[in-house]
């Protein structure tokens, strides 16, 4: 029932329920009335009954004592809890084991030494937050955030001055996506991530993110270069036209050859390729 209800949802738990449902080899039943809920979960309808799957308070699993005693327990052991309920009655849950992507650490790695600090928010416990920061030597964790929570982070982040970018890949992330000065949503997200982002990165590979802020700075580089080459053409160029110690034919090949140049030097970018830091 949850793989059925999960495989209309584009959320990474939801994709780690229905890939393991296929490793079973079970069979779906049909789902009506599919809704997302951003932050909280979702909930379709099955034979005439309302099912849900996400958060306590959403699914109302809350107050049932031994699934709460249960999830507490998952959480502790930095595991992501999602509660299951059937029309409001608790119906069990599911615990899910937190991995960081295999370059995450890498990519971490890479963003620091360009002097970038980073930070993890999410909408996992706190428990498997704080592993998954330590894992990846990441100081800054905000755990429990709802999309707004992301939102709010972010804008307090810009408000001190600070030039923020966002990396995501899920529908959550969309509102903190557009918040930040930057959104970079990775090529696997989903359709809303993709589009509100300012940056996609073709790969689902965080390494990534460091080459996207290279070329970026390589380019803006090459902007302000051939900005100022192109002001001291035109300083030097027009007066002398202008006196009339440039014929037209000659000014207009001269303009021409400036073009040339700017478009050159721009040329080299082509010549970029991503450097890998080697961690140990």
């Amino acid at each position: 029932i949850a793989a059925s209800i999960q495989s209309r949802s584009e959320h990474p738990l939801g994709r780690a329920v229905v890939e393991a449902a296929r490793e079973r080899n079970l069979a779906p039943v049909e789902t009506q009335a599919f809704t997302a809920r951003a932050g909280a979960g979702v909930e379709a309808r099955i034979e005439g009954s309302t099912w849900r799957i996400g958060q306590g308070e959403f699914a109302g699993a809350g107050v049932d004592t031994e699934l709460a005693t249960i999830a507490a327990e998952l959480e502790n052991r930095a595991r992501t809890v999602s509660f299951i309920s059937r029309d409001g009655t608790p119906e069990g849950l599911l615990g899910f084991a937190d991995t960081a992507r295999e370059d995450a650490g890498e990519a971490i790695a890479g963003l620091t030494a360009r002097g970038i600090e980073v930070a993890l928010l999410t909408g996992d416990n706190k428990a498997t937050a704080e592993t998954i920061g330590r894992e990846l030597g990441i100081a800054r964790v905000h755990a429990r955030l709802r999309p707004q929570g992301k939102v709010e982070t972010i804008r307090g982040l810009v408000e001190e001055g600070r030039k923020v970018a966002m990396v995501g890949d899920g529908i959550n992330d969309a509102p903190a996506l557009a918040a930040a000065d930057v959104g970079i949503a990775m090529g696997s997200g989903s359709d809303v991530a993709l589009e509100t982002a300012g940056i996609t990165l073709m790969r689902p590979r965080p390494v990534l993110v460091a080459a996207a802020i290279d070329i970026a700075r390589k380019t803006g580089t090459k902007i302000r270069q051939n900005l100022f080459w192109a002001f001291i053409y035109n300083v030097i160029g027009i007066p002398v036209a202008a006196s009339g110690h440039l014929s037209p034919a000659l000014a207009g090949t001269a303009m021409a050859l400036s073009s040339v140049s700017v478009v050159t030097n721009s040329l080299f970018l082509k010549r970029w390729r991503p450097s890998r830091e080697k961690t140990q």
